[in-house]
């Protein structure tokens, strides 16, 4: 695919890398105001915004030297459009292109900007993340904070809030007020309670991430400075799974560019909101449609599912909006027998047998992949991976709990970490007999940490000879995988000086705050080691480290984004769906996600040994309005 360095004119500006987009997609691509993008699974958001940079940076739409900033709601969500512009477009144009997560956003803010707050909410430099749960908050409520003042309230007043509504209501409901609560209500009396403390009296500042984006907010809303440069630099923003947009992210957003000249496409599914239970607004495209006057624009065609897959989402998709309008599916079915069906299992063994068996059979009928396939769970991947995992192993498919932790860091985020990405990019290159593809991603990756320009020939061939002569050293250091930690932390610490530990911080600034660097280095190493088991050679170890060869178990959550051949989902019974009763709406949003994974074929097992389906029978009511069966398999 040629890519162009040179400006072209708007009506001369073609798709890049792609056939057609459907019309609204193309109206969006070209727009020049705000615009709510209701794109359904399968519609190609990602595509669509890298396709919108494209036109935006090829034309001078968002004229240099000012960018285009893309926040996502996941990392590898903001990964993903990130390498799909630079496919899209020429690396001068590409490098224009800022994409990230929203919390890496906010936090980037307070790690530049952080000490400019006012002196009640300015954390400590060396500040570390935490992730508090309900049990902190609870602790927090009943144990620590104490009695408040008699023009607050009484200590019963404080018992009285409910630890789910501290966080979301008190904690970080509503923007912070510069000089503090001037009369508070017990809740926000315990929510000052909680930030001072978090703040100023223990040995560093402990924020979560939530937090962090309160302060950014704050931060931007008392230095003009700060917030007018982000405008100046931003041209044009994009917001990514904008349907599980919380309030605080909307209302940093909402600082920074309401009434300015950026233009803002938020793209995303109301029908796959299934973050609500982590803040997620209940309706952020109205929000944003009335505030920015953003002009909804809704997606229609489908470019994952066949149409029998598509015929069924349908169903699916009317439970949560009854005007929903039916997708067209632009792919065809390539399997014979049900697209979809439910079957039933007496045991989990037999289950575990009966599903290996069948991904070994498909891969060979259709020539995949074990990564063509994915097994999703609702929650608990350990408990069904103990099972699954043995039968899989048996029928010489290896399957990889994704959910699973290496270290302090879940598996399926290591694998989207910078540090962890270029450590195994450079490890490719120098342990392949043909490594051209790393080649060039270790080149782009190491210009951009020492700030070389694409167009800075001297400096671009002083760095290859650097990376040439690095490879060659470290191949022969390292001939051989590691076979212990310290070798493989060995490895990790040589290719972590020659990359510049702190070229990496200033570039990735999460990297400069409190461990996290040290736990993702650490994690690399234990991963990388447990993927050298067996004397495998280094191709095979980084195959395993990448999941190459491996089915992929994860949960519904962590689906999210990512597409298969056939989706499994492993246990539609009650235990799992457990809170059914509690959020119908967000549980069923959760099951339109896992359905939409797929491509070809959706299997939904069932095992009485695991729970009843009784406090799920709205669910298979749908499936069985869809024409959905039951098959008693064993």
């Amino acid at each position: 695919m040629a890519v162009l360095s040179r400006r072209v004119r708007p009506d001369d500006w073609k798709p890049v890398g792609v056939d057609a987009l459907e019309a609204n997609a193309l109206k969006v691509v070209r727009s020049a105001d705000n615009r709510s993008v209701i794109a359904g699974p399968g519609a190609g958001k990602t595509e669509l915004l890298a396709q919108r940079a494209a036109y935006l940076l090829q034309t001078g739409a968002a004229p240099a030297p000012r960018r285009i900033l893309a926040i996502s709601f996941k990392r590898d969500a903001a990964t993903n459009l990130a390498a799909r512009v630079r496919q899209r477009c020429h690396r001068n144009h590409a490098g224009r292109f800022d994409s990230m997560t929203f919390d890496a956003f906010a936090k980037g803010l307070i790690d530049r900007f952080g000490q400019a707050l006012p002196e009640r909410w300015r954390p400590r430099p060396d500040y570390e993340i935490i992730f508090p749960n309900d049990r902190d908050y609870r602790d927090f409520l009943f144990q620590q904070v104490g009695t408040p003042p008699a023009s607050v309230g009484t200590y019963a007043d404080i018992q009285a809030i409910t630890v789910k509504a501290f966080e979301r209501r008190h904690l970080v409901g509503s923007p912070l007020p510069v000089d503090g609560w001037p009369k508070p209500t017990p809740g926000q009396w315990a929510a000052d309670r909680l930030w001072q403390t978090s703040l100023h009296e223990g040995k560093k500042s402990v924020l979560s991430f939530p937090m962090i984006g309160r302060l950014a907010e704050l931060l931007l809303r008392v230095n003009p400075m700060a917030r007018d440069a982000l405008r100046l630099t931003y041209s044009h923003l994009f917001m990514d799974e904008f349907q599980d947009t919380t309030q605080i992210q909307y209302d940093l957003v909402r600082t920074i560019f309401l009434g300015t000249d950026t233009v803002i496409t938020a793209v995303g599914d109301n029908k796959q909101q299934i973050m609500r239970w982590a803040m997620a607004m209940d309706d952020p495209f109205s929000a944003f449609d009335a505030d920015f006057g953003g002009k909804l624009t809704p997606l229609f065609n489908n470019y994952r599912s066949s149409p029998e897959l598509v015929r069924i989402q349908h169903v699916l998709a009317q439970a949560l909006d009854a005007r929903a309008v039916a997708p067209v599916s632009k792919t065809v079915g390539t399997i014979a027998g049900d697209s979809c069906a439910i079957w039933d299992f007496s045991t989990p063994e037999i289950e575990a047998d009966r599903l290996a068996a069948f991904v070994a059979a498909e891969m060979k009928t259709h020539k995949l992949g074990p990564r063509d396939f994915v097994l999703l769970v609702r929650q608990k991947a350990a408990d069904y991976a103990a099972v699954l995992e043995p039968a899989f192993m048996a029928a010489g498919i290896p399957l990889r709990n994704e959910a699973g932790t290496v270290g302090a860091v879940m598996l399926q985020e290591l694998l989207a970490e910078e540090a962890s990405e270029l450590i195994i990019a450079i490890l490719r290159l120098a342990m392949s007999k043909r490594a051209g593809r790393y080649w060039t991603d270790c080149q782009e990756a190491l210009a951009a940490l020492r700030g070389v320009a694409p167009d800075e020939e001297g400096a671009q061939t002083k760095l290859a000879r650097e990376l040439d002569a690095y490879a060659i050293k470290l191949s022969a250091t390292y001939p051989t995988p590691p076979k212990s930690k310290a070798i493989a932390r060995s490895i990790v610490d040589d290719i972590l000086a020659f990359i510049g530990r702190e070229r990496l911080i200033a570039v990735h600034p999460a990297y400069g705050q409190g461990g996290w660097l040290e736990m993702v280095l650490d994690a690399t190493a234990v991963h990388m080691l447990a993927s050298s088991a067996g004397g495998v050679d280094w191709s095979s170890a980084l195959d395993a480290y990448e999941g190459v060869h491996a089915i992929p178990l994860m949960t519904i959550h962590k689906s999210k984004g990512l597409e298969y051949h056939s989706v499994i989902f492993v246990g539609l019974d009650d235990g799992a769906w457990w809170s059914f009763a509690g959020d119908q709406i967000e549980a069923t949003a959760g099951f339109f996600v896992a359905f939409t994974r797929a491509k070809q074929r959706v299997v939904f097992t069932y095992c009485a040994r695991r729970g009843a389906r009784t406090k799920i029978a709205t669910l298979y009511g749908l499936l069985g309005k869809a024409g959905v069966q039951t098959v008693h398999v064993a």
